[in-house]
């Protein structure tokens, strides 16, 4: 196994934990699993951990029991209901929940939305990290709309970094990583 290139998790949390400035409010975008909003209780002061999916929800209460996490069952399009601004962090994996209904999946048009506003609640010093699973029709269309709308970010506001395997499968996993100024 690879130390550095190996798990796109592992180093989007070394990256978010290394490099992002501030630690009071981070927002896991997609609970899934909960593997981000565990990463990210550890690390911030507030989480707040948004899925579409009440199972999500409920199997994380159901194993986890973190003081610090708002668990929030709506969709990330909506981030600005739970967060005024503040927002230091945000994670994402795009796609469909490991080990769910592979047909529920995130959506192109409400994670740009989410994005969107994301970035405007966003801290300096804040990352929004994105991570893309291209192996399905929708996040192809979640890639083609988020890589246009990130590729013309003002450059003087924001950096953005993707990781792309490039001896892999052309649908292995990209990821996002942008830095607001």
């Amino acid at each position: 196994m690879f130390n550095y290139v190996g798990d796109i998790s592992k180093l989007t949390h070394y990256i978010i934990k290394d490099f992002c400035l501030n630690k009071g409010l981070a927002v896991d975008a997609t609970l899934g699993n909960g593997y981000d909003t565990i990463f990210l209780s550890s690390t911030f002061e507030r989480v707040i951990s948004m899925d579409i999916q009440a199972q999500a929800i409920d199997r994380y209460k159901e194993t986890y029991n973190s003081s610090n996490v708002n668990l929030v069952c709506d969709s990330h399009a909506n981030i600005d209901k739970y967060v005024s601004g503040g927002l230091d962090c945000v994670m994402y994996n795009l796609g469909y929940w490991p080990g769910g209904d592979k047909n529920i999946t995130t959506l192109a048009h409400s994670s740009l939305e989410s994005l969107q506003k994301s970035l405007q609640l966003l801290n300096p010093g804040g990352i929004i990290s994105i991570a893309l699973y291209v192996g399905h029709d929708e996040g192809l269309k979640e890639e083609n709309f988020i890589m246009k709308f990130v590729e013309n970010l003002p450059k003087d506001t924001y950096g953005v970094l993707l990781h792309k395997y490039i001896n892999r499968s052309e649908v292995s996993p990209r990821l996002i990583i942008i830095e607001k100024k």
